[in-house]
């Protein structure tokens, strides 16, 4: 008598299990996102004691902790600054927005260091794979590409000829024999990540896993993938710009907060060293309403962009709210501070906020600028070609302190900028670098100040 096949439904945002489908999932709260799956009981196994004694962290060998450096240093940045061996980590994106040129450029650096590299492609077969490495003019010494989609023979072919670093692109079209439901699906995506991190680190070898995004901007596949890598990085931009954005979302060996920046060339992606000079390359530094500099912090580097702000009538009974680079919410709270506390009426005025060159911003350290972009544009007049505002604006309209102040300003220096204005907490941790520190407490004396 065959025995029935045990099913569950998972939900494909954070993959919690459950005995029926139901429309809402109880764990993440989102709807429609059930999906049926075959349950796989593992065999059992004996009980034994563990095969390794535990060891004392004086007696753990350190010399793998040095890790591989791949020469880019934009890549290194992201990663923390090394690859360590037995590390699994996760690059997502968009289709198309470059995942494996970049991973394939990562590749060619890491083998040039005398690394071994297995690269194993699921959606291009070696002879495409041969001819991007020509494009890209890259030599691929030590490079080794094989299409499987397998995960058996993936795992045979990265244990036995014991590469250094394992790429897998991408994941999503990764199957094993255990689950009966094809490429892509939440047990499959599961149950191939997790052997391959496994797999990796009992063989010393550090994991690239590729994935694909959904529209929402998540990785394809349940979100328990996130949490079983070690670092997850997400590479973004927008296909009219040049550039490109890798972004740390985490790391366990480094900074969540890092970013690398790229600009798309015929040769491949080149990294750029100073992306202020970048994201300011259509600044021509002449005075004009809604436009303001700021200074944002990503990770430990400070870069200067450019917020404009566009103020017009609104032409419907409900004004628009319109952000782009930063949190729409973000843009809404800021605008209720603005009407309550100074009483700059905003309800019959559409609002536009935009930060030039496409980059997002998250920390709050830019809402001095965007409130003072606004009014900018709302009085038709400028704040000065030549200054940097910086600070995070509170419910009750102070100036709060920002963390790396002095980064910030030194940057900003170094651009030829006259004047900063920073809040009135960070007096004590500035140092002068040669340009004029504004102090505020509160928004309504920073805008006395600017107009």
């Amino acid at each position: 008598m065959n025995r029935k096949t045990k099913t569950a439904f998972v939900c494909t945002q954070c993959g919690a299990m459950h005995p029926k489908w139901q429309g809402q999932c109880k764990e993440c709260g989102e709807w429609n996102t059930l999906a049926e799956e075959r349950i796989v009981t593992p065999a059992r196994k004996s009980k034994r004691l563990a095969a390794e004694r535990p060891r004392g962290l004086s007696e753990i060998d350190g010399t793998l902790l040095s890790g591989y450096v791949s020469g880019e240093g934009e890549f290194d940045r992201v990663l923390g600054g090394r690859l360590l061996p037995g590390s699994a980590v996760l690059v997502a994106g968009e289709p198309g927005i470059g995942k494996s040129t970049l991973i394939l450029q990562a590749a060619d650096a890491y083998s040039n260091h005398g690394l071994k590299v297995l690269y194993v492609t699921g959606e291009e077969s070696p002879g495409q794979i041969k001819l991007r490495s020509e494009r890209l003019s890259l030599s691929g010494t030590n490079i080794a590409v094989i299409n499987l989609t397998d995960l058996e023979q993936i795992l045979a072919a990265a244990e036995e000829h014991q590469f250094n670093i394992v790429i897998v692109d991408s994941v999503q079209t990764v199957s094993s024999g255990v689950f009966d439901s094809p490429p892509g699906t939440i047990g499959q995506i599961r149950e191939s990540a997790g052997r391959l991190i496994e797999s990796a680190k009992k063989n010393d070898y550090a994991l690239f896993l590729v994935g694909h995004v959904t529209k929402e901007g998540l990785v394809a596949g349940p979100k328990v993938l996130e949490h079983m890598v070690d670092a997850v990085v997400y590479f973004e931009g927008d296909s009219r710009h040049l550039y490109r954005i890798l972004r740390t979302v985490k790391n366990r060996y480094g900074s969540s907060f890092e970013m690398g920046v790229f600009e798309m060339t015929a040769a491949g992606l080149r990294g750029v060293e100073n992306p202020s000079k970048l994201f300011l390359s259509e600044y021509e530094g002449i005075s004009r309403s809604g436009t303001v500099v700021t200074a944002s912090c990503e990770g430990n580097r400070p870069i200067l962009v450019e917020i404009q702000a566009l103020v017009s009538s609104a032409s419907y009974g409900t004004p628009q709210r319109v952000a782009g680079g930063i949190d729409n919410k973000r843009l809404a709270l800021l605008l209720a501070i603005l009407e309550k506390r100074i009483g700059v009426p905003m309800g019959s005025n559409d609002v536009f906020v935009s930060v030039a060159g496409g980059l997002r911003l998250s920390e709050p350290a830019t809402d001095l600028a965007v409130l003072a972009a606004i009014v900018s544009s709302l009085r038709n007049d400028s704040v000065g070609a030549r200054t940097v505002i910086v600070g995070e604006v509170g419910l009750s309209g102070e100036v709060r302190a920002v963390g790396m102040i002095d980064r910030r300003i030194a940057e900003a220096a170094k651009l030829g900028f006259e004047r900063i204005v920073v809040p009135d907490q960070n007096l004590d941790s500035i140092k002068s670098d040669g340009i004029e520190i504004v102090n505020v407490a509160t928004l309504e004396k920073a805008l006395e100040m600017l107009f």
